[in-house]
């Protein structure tokens, strides 16, 4: 049985880490260069960090902070936002990070997954989803719904559709993020987690919702989710990710680096 991985999440805009609820009303709450580190440091099995703004601004992600971050941590480091082309993926992967995370411009020009797995191997391809739910439509059968820019568009597209369709273009790895969960500390959206991951091959990245070390003990074993990604509940020092892991060890669910 492979463990599973407690991933903190970094949210960036304008080179400060951020957090919202529901994608909104986001607030400055630190350095992401100092949390990564922290979080290294606690026992985090990977970094992902969000340029949370760059798709909506069309700009190009912080490349500087990218770097920063890198330099200071020695585990597997994932970086999405902004990223619209095969070249953006080679300036990110020259930064430092093991992974980039494909969300908008992969709904806009799927293609975009096929070319970074040819160019750099499906394991560093992830595909960040943004879905919400939605009522059940002919259009929308799963009633979960694909929204890109930062949960500003809603495009159409069902969920889980595009969950295999992304593993058939090559993607190695889903991020999979319920809007109506994100930040609220009320736990992930099980049913959600549970279809894709039921129906993908590939490793599913559950996000959105956790608060308490309860919540991913469901969402790892019921939703069976591969790994957590976790914001509020470490960046506000409620837990750690040593305290965490122990949690989980001690209802027999296999994690890494137990301090």
């Amino acid at each position: 049985m492979l463990s599973k991985r407690i991933i903190p999440c970094l949210d960036v805009r304008a080179g400060k880490l951020t957090k919202g609820i529901k994608f909104k009303g986001n607030v400055d709450i630190g350095n992401p260069v100092e949390a990564a580190r922290r979080y290294y440091e606690e026992g985090a099995d990977e970094i992902v960090f969000y340029d949370i703004t760059a798709s909506s601004d069309k700009r190009d992600i912080m490349i500087d902070v990218v770097k920063r971050v890198a330099e200071t941590i020695f585990i597997p480091f994932s970086v999405g936002g902004g990223i619209r082309n095969l070249e953006d993926m080679r300036k990110v992967i020259a930064a430092g990070a093991e992974k980039v995370s494909v969300n908008s411009a992969a709904v806009e020009n799927p293609r975009i997954i096929t070319d970074g797995a040819k160019a750099f191997g499906s394991q560093c391809v992830v595909l960040g989803m943004d879905v919400k739910k939605v009522a059940v439509s002919s259009k929308i059968p799963s009633g979960y719904e694909i929204v890109i820019e930062g949960g500003r568009k809603f495009t159409g597209i069902d969920a889980l559709w595009w969950a295999k369709e992304a593993q058939k273009l090559g993607a190695g790895e889903i991020c999979l993020n319920s809007i109506d969960a994100d930040g609220t500390q009320d736990g992930y959206e099980l049913n959600l987690t549970a279809l894709i991951s039921e129906n993908v091959r590939i490793p599913v990245i559950a996000s959105g919702g956790a608060g308490r070390p309860e919540h991913l003990a469901d969402v790892l074993t019921a939703g069976k989710a591969d790994a957590a990604l976790i914001a509020s509940m470490v960046h506000y020092k409620t837990y750690t990710i040593a305290g965490i892991k122990r949690f989980l060890t001690e209802r027999e669910i296999k994690v890494r680096n137990i301090w």
